[in-house]
């Protein structure tokens, strides 16, 4: 019995939260998780999101199984919805990327290849990153008002997918989107603005591979604002298809623990992916050593 009861308190247990609507591939996330962990010395638990989840239900679950490890296995939605149910619980989150972007994963270093990223799980390190607060919603990745937010909401209703649709959105909301004239506050100071875009970086690039915050840490208990004053076609090209970054003198970074913006009109805003409308104001708080991501032993 007490060996047993020693197996029992040492062996492994990962619950793999599974979006199987997740990105275009048609991969059976359940078998091959299954067939890896078939010899080894590890109980999984598979739970399969449904279209109506909430936290609620993934806590509860958790609460049940009483994991060493819960996996996010879908893109940065996925990694999001499981993040805001392990907050300060001290159970880190692994991820197996499963999206169309996996920015968080690309950002950490983890495989897009399923074999690797799964070994992971059992061979990675846990790193401790804060999280950012913005207008009551959690952020792991990256926020922005303005042209990409725009472009988000129109490439969500137009046919062309991928990159050449995002790049067609992108294009097409450079002509129609206005300078935000916009108030910033940050470490006690207030500065007046006008720029195409504002992005509000946990992280330093986007899914896409292209760098936009490139001062960001993860584990720093800082966030990123950074003003994009104009955007060009050209850059926007690049950004999507050659992974550059936009050009340096046409961006200002402010690093900070807190933000308030105040826009003179609505503007467009979207918190890692998703599009969540018109807002007039945003406000955003660090959530220092906030999650346990489990990363690459030399990411």
């Amino acid at each position: 019995m007490n060996e047993l009861f020693m197996l029992e308190k040492h062996t492994l247990k990962i619950l793999f939260v599974i979006n199987t609507g997740a990105g275009s591939s048609s991969r059976d996330w359940s078998s091959l998780i299954a067939e890896y962990f078939i010899l080894k010395k590890t109980i999984i638990e598979i739970y399969d999101l449904q279209k109506n989840c909430t936290i609620e239900g993934i806590k509860e679950k958790i609460s049940q199984f009483a994991p060493s490890q819960v996996v996010a296995v879908g893109g940065d939605g996925t990694v999001k919805l499981v993040a805001e149910s392990l907050i300060h619980s001290h159970i880190p989150l692994g991820i197996l990327p499963a999206g169309s972007a996996n920015g968080l994963a690309k950002e950490l270093g983890i495989s897009n290849n399923p074999e690797k990223a799964l070994e992971t799980l059992l061979t990675g390190i846990t790193k401790k990153v804060h999280l950012i607060n913005i207008n009551e919603q959690l952020c792991i990745h990256l926020s922005d008002i303005g042209l990409n937010a725009y472009a988000m909401k129109k490439f969500k209703h137009q046919g062309i997918r991928g990159m050449w649709g995002y790049l067609i959105a992108s294009l097409k909301v450079l002509w129609q989107n206005p300078l935000i004239q916009i108030e910033v506050e940050t470490n006690g100071e207030i500065h007046q603005l006008r720029a195409e875009m504002i992005v509000i970086a946990n992280a330093t690039q986007y899914g896409s591979g292209a760098v936009i915050n490139p001062i960001g840490k993860l584990d720093d208990g800082l966030f990123e604002v950074v003003v994009l004053k104009k955007i060009s076609p050209s850059e926007i090209f690049k950004m999507t298809f050659l992974k550059d970054g936009y050009d340096a003198e046409k961006i200002e970074i402010f690093q900070t623990k807190s933000l308030k913006m105040r826009s003179v009109r609505k503007v467009h805003f979207q918190i890692d992916g998703e599009y969540l409308g018109k807002v007039k104001e945003v406000n955003a708080n660090v959530i220092p050593d906030a999650l346990e991501i489990i990363v690459p032993e030399m990411s």
